[in-house]
Parts: structure tokens; C-alpha cells; sequence
């Protein structure tokens, strides 16, 4: 399973990249399985403010239904409108086109995991 160097990760399976002061927020490929075939995606609001550990959304799949949790503080800039008609692009390319949301950050995550954390993670819950 893909778990790209470049990205920050959450214990909670979600994933990060911050550029120029925004935060691309999405699941792993890992949670993505681990769900199941997603078949809807209800994103935060553009202009909402999301705390770190915060839900911050939900994904549904057809075994459950799952949290999402912000790994940043900030406000939210931009939603992932694509995942309103193709909620399974996530299992597809959760970390390229299925990403959830974009948030502006108020100040950088000092907790995320790296992805050598994060794959220690996954192989222990396996």
C-alpha cells in the first residue's frame, strides 16, 4: 500500500500537504480500503473554521460511516466539488484527485506523523 514520503499523517488515517500557507487535506489509501466503497462525501463549508482533531466531515462508505478529522487549524478555502458525483474517486486516487478539502492554516501542525510513522501505524492495525 502507497504511503508517499511527501505527506504528513494523522493516527486518525488522514493526510496532509501544506503549500504556500494552505493545507490540502484528504484519508489515506489505507482508510480508503479499510472502508470500503465510498459512496458519499459530506466536506466542510468553505469559509468554516476547522481545528485540528476537530471532525470536520464524514465519509460514507457501504460498511460505515466515518468520521473525518482536520489535521490543521485554519479556514476552510476550498471543498473537493468532483467528490459530489465521484465519491469513489477517493478509493481510486485518495491521494491525488480524492482529496476532501483545502484549509488556509493558522499555524503549522507540529503533531503529524511521517510517513515512516504512519506505515508502522497501518502495519500494526493489519
Amino acid at each position: 500500500m502507497s504511503v508517499p514520503t511527501e505527506l504528513g499523517y494523522t493516527a486518525k488515517h488522514e493526510w496532509v500537504v501544506i503549500k504556500d500557507g494552505v493545507a490540502t487535506v484528504g484519508i489515506t489509501a489505507f482508510a480508503a480500503e479499510s472502508l470500503g466503497d465510498i459512496v458519499f462525501v459530506e466536506a466542510p463549508t468553505v469559509g468554516e473554521e476547522v481545528n485540528t482533531d476537530d471532525p470536520a466531515g464524514e465519509v460514507e462508505s457501504t460498511k460505515s460511516v466515518s468520521e473525518i478529522f482536520s489535521p490543521v487549524n485554519g479556514e476552510v478555502v476550498e471543498i473537493n466539488e468532483a467528490l459530489e458525483d465521484a465519491p469513489e474517486t477517493i478509493n481510486s486516487d485518495p491521494y491525488g484527485s480524492g482529496w476532501l478539502f483545502k484549509a488556509r492554516v493558522s499555524e503549522e501542525p507540529t503533531d503529524l506523523l511521517s510517513a515512516a510513522e504512519y506505515t508502522k501505524l497501518i502495519e500494526g492495525e493489519n
